[in-house]
């Protein structure tokens, strides 16, 4: 099991090591030179452009740039933007707790709503119009469910506020916005790995000792149920990562989004290279955990 998790580990680490160094190349390949591409729209002035080259090496041959930009970015040292004139590791800083406050309700809610829904939707007619809702859902881009959620329950009724981040009142409808299409995938799929895993063997064993078949619904299929669903997780990061840069526009809220969306309208090429490393060590902590959950689920990976 230790072999397993060390495997998962190093191959996280080099799909890390792959996205920063693909930012690197994004920031060589930029029109131009590469000291115009990290001011961005900055002031341009001799003594900014003395301290880029002294901070990225660029008087030194090309591997040692590459070197050290890797080193930097292992140490947590993300650079300095020039147009705001601070280390860009405070901008992300100072932004990065909405956006995970938003990501993690998100998850949550979209989670334990997909479980609700595969447990409780068994009947044929209540499956066929949570399944035509959850289609629905699905098929609906995140930012008009968020506008239609906006209309009803803040304009309308009053019930949250339009934007900002004000506790808990202002995450709740970003959060129902994101995790309403995560919740329509995971219930179909929940829905059907319950299907094959009541058909089972073990679950005609469970049933002939005189459970119920709700307990062994949820004591003995569900568990079987979630190896597809944690197939998914991968997924799951890319509409959290992807969608809170919307959905942080549609309600206005504070968050890397607007960060994200600030330094590329400005040519901010520090902060974007930033975002891009934060965004793929996000996406490989939540897929190393995926792999990690599969050995907590099934006994057999952790003995083979």
């Amino acid at each position: 099991m230790i072999t397993a998790i060390a495997r998962r580990v190093a191959s996280g680490a080099i799909v890390l090591w792959a996205a920063a160094t693909a930012a690197y190349l994004a920031l060589l390949a930029a029109p131009g030179d590469i000291v115009d591409a990290i001011i961005g729209d900055g002031a341009d002035t001799p003594q900014i452009r003395s301290q880029i080259i002294a901070e990225w090496n660029l008087d030194r041959p090309a591997i040692v740039q590459y070197l050290d930009y890797l080193l930097r970015a292992a140490q947590g040292d993300l650079g300095r933007s020039y147009l705001l004139q601070r280390p860009v590791r405070d901008v992300i800083g100072e932004q990065i707790l909405p956006t995970l406050k938003l990501a993690v309700a998100a998850a949550v809610f979209g989670v334990v709503l997909a479980l609700i829904l595969a447990v409780t939707t068994r009947h044929r007619w209540v499956r066929r119009v949570s399944s035509t809702a959850e289609l629905i859902i699905v098929s609906t881009p995140p930012f008009l469910i968020g506008i239609v959620l906006l209309s009803v329950f803040s304009f309308r009724f009053g019930l949250f506020p339009v934007s900002g981040d004000r506790g808990w009142a202002g995450l709740v409808l970003p959060a129902i916005t994101l995790g309403l299409p995560i919740a329509g995938v995971l219930a179909q799929v929940l829905r059907d790995g319950l299907d094959r895993a009541l058909d089972e063997p073990f679950a005609v064993t469970a049933r002939a000792r005189g459970l119920r078949e709700r307990a062994v619904l949820v004591r003995h299929a569900l568990r079987h149920a979630l190896m597809p669903a944690v197939t998914l997780l991968g997924w799951l990061s890319g509409v959290l990562i992807g969608g809170v840069v919307i959905i942080e526009q549609v309600f206005g809220r504070p968050g890397l989004g607007q960060v994200t969306l600030q330094a590329v309208g400005n040519g901010d090429m520090p902060v974007v290279l930033a975002v891009v490393v934060f965004a793929a060590a996000a996406f490989v902590l939540i897929n190393t955990a995926a792999d990690l959950a599969y050995l907590l689920i099934d006994p057999r990976l952790r003995r083979s």
